[in-house]
């Protein structure tokens, strides 16, 4: 089917995404004295808005198996 094409599509790019961003934040971590409660703080929320997206297609897919 289509939609579970697009599906893990999305599921995919969010999981890659996170990650990198997650080292990105991680790496410049280490390199900015400075700015280091600025990019801890980006790494936390970059944790929660992976945790929040996959609960989301967890919800969706225990929807699709009662209704669909």
């Amino acid at each position: 089917m289509m939609i579970d094409d697009i599906s893990m599509a999305v599921i995919s790019l969010i999981r890659v995404g996170a990650a990198f961003r997650f080292v990105y934040c991680m790496v410049r971590l280490q390199g900015a004295e400075e700015e280091q409660a600025q990019y801890r703080k980006r790494a936390k929320n970059t944790v929660l808005f992976y945790v929040i997206a996959e609960s989301i297609w967890q919800i969706r897919d225990i929807v699709m198996y009662y209704y669909g």
